[in-house]
């Protein structure tokens, strides 16, 4: 196995010990990361803190990437303590339940330009406040979901949005090559989570992906975690600028 021993890394979007970013958070840590996990705000703080402290985590910091600053304070204290990163895993997402069940024509513009700002502005912001602090090259890691690329039943303008982050990704990977700097979106299936629970009928995505899925079932926050945490290490060195699905096959099919 690919090791991370003595790298440093930024995960953020840990809600609970459901969460993807948490299971990658174990996986890089398994692998001899040392990281700093963010938290959004005082009423999550109380579920996350234990699983900060249960990983070893240098730093557990409030992340509100709505409000101005708080992203790049955030990386600047990493930056204090660390001294480099080289690696940051953007696992952060907003729409309203309105224009994510609702027809994209009706998205409000409030709504439209929260959604865009929290789930894929923050990653181009993340990149330029941690280029300086990856001079020795790294991964920049985000997470998507198909409906980027078809339109999935309930998802809504959220679907355009994840279509605008990975494009991000590669204008990114371009950007950042140079330097060393690999960018990756993560596709995972559908799996439930805190934010997955907000889609309408979301036991019946998991049904019918579980059935088409060649592999014949749908993924766990365990694998993705550590198809993510590849991604962090040497053995993907070759790679940047790609959509990486772990979805058990379920996105080659019809």
């Amino acid at each position: 196995m690919h090791s991370l021993q003595g790298m440093k890394g930024l995960i953020t979007g840990v809600a609970n010990d459901k969460s993807i970013a948490y299971a990658v958070a174990r996986a890089v840590r398994e692998m001899g990361a040392e990281i700093a996990l963010t938290y959004q705000n005082d009423k999550t703080a109380k579920y996350t803190q234990p699983l900060a402290e249960g990983l070893g985590a240098r730093l557990f910091e409030k992340l509100d990437v709505s409000q101005p600053g708080s992203l790049e304070a955030v990386i600047e204290k990493c930056g204090a303590v660390f001294g480099q990163i080289d690696f940051a895993i953007h696992s952060m997402a907003f729409c309203n339940a309105d224009d994510l069940h609702g027809r994209v024509i009706d998205t409000t513009e409030a709504g439209f330009d929260a959604a865009m700002n929290v789930s894929c502005h923050s990653f181009l912001r993340m990149a330029k406040a941690l280029e300086p602090l990856m001079s020795e090259g790294g991964s920049l890691i985000t997470m998507s979901y198909l409906g980027a690329e078809r339109v999935v039943r309930n998802y809504g303008v959220m679907g355009i949005i994840k279509a605008a982050l990975e494009s991000a990704v590669r204008y990114m990977a371009y950007d950042l090559g140079p330097k060393g700097i690999r960018v990756f979106a993560v596709s995972p299936g559908p799996i439930m989570t805190r934010a997955a629970s907000g889609i309408a009928n979301f036991n019946q995505l998991l049904e019918t992906d579980a059935v088409k899925a060649p592999l014949g079932r749908t993924v766990t926050i365990e694998e993705v975690g550590e198809l993510t945490a590849f991604l962090c290490t040497a053995g993907s060195s070759g790679m940047t600028g790609q959509t990486i699905y772990v979805d058990a096959g379920a996105h080659i099919v019809a």
